[in-house]
């Protein structure tokens, strides 16, 4: 099952993360932005349509039904479903992206595996997420209990997730990197870098590789 409970109770409180960190988010969605390709695409774990609005995607899965709601004001067609379970045709999609989706999902093989199966030919999926090796990662994980939301994540490094992603079909990977400080201190937007393993959150885009 989704882990959807905190984003069902504390709606609001993961709405005000966004404004009370502007930054942080800004550069967040400029690194996505860096490595998304052109074409279809849908947002898996769209949330509160965060992402998905700024970098115009249309179409969006997501679990949480106030979630779901707030998505669809804003314009999104969303399907409440989980991620390891998708309700797509078989190759409907240009690219797939999620971000920090994979912390939160039961089973991330599947996950990735179904992500495959949606794309078109030479598609590609686009992953955002806190590395559990970088500071912020670390800061994370060191107060998970304290945080309704990461209390219920499984943090994952960025050598693990190409792992999972090389194993489910995918290659051609590309990477880059922003966030060099703790949210509160940011204060305005972060560069961004190629590669990984100085910025807290990484994003990778990898291609579908026929089998």
């Amino acid at each position: 099952m989704a882990k959807i409970e905190p984003f069902e109770q504390f709606t609001q409180r993961y709405e005000q993360w966004f404004e009370k960190y502007y930054y942080t988010y800004i550069s967040e969605v400029e690194a996505v932005k860096k490595l998304l390709p052109s074409g279809k695409g849908i947002e898996i774990g769209v949330g509160s349509g965060r992402f998905s609005v700024p970098l115009g995607i249309k179409f969006g899965v997501e679990p949480s039904l106030k979630m779901a709601k707030i998505s669809k004001q804003k314009g999104i067609h969303v399907v409440r479903a989980a991620a390891e379970y998708l309700p797509v045709k078989d190759r409907s999609f240009d690219f797939v992206l999620l971000v920090t989706t994979i912390c939160f999902v039961d089973d991330i093989e599947k996950t990735l595996k179904e992500t495959g199966r949606i794309l078109k030919k030479d598609g590609n999926v686009v992953i955002g997420f806190i590395d559990k090796n970088s500071p912020l990662g670390k800061f994370y994980q060191k107060n998970k209990e304290k945080n309704p939301f990461y209390r219920y994540a499984q943090f994952y490094s960025t050598e693990e997730v190409v792992s999972f992603l090389r194993k489910t079909g995918f290659g051609k990977f590309s990477f880059v990197q922003t966030v060099f400080d703790l949210p509160e201190n940011i204060k305005e937007i972060q560069p961004i870098k190629k590669g990984y393993g100085e910025g807290s959150f990484v994003v990778i885009r990898a291609q579908r590789i026929e089998m």
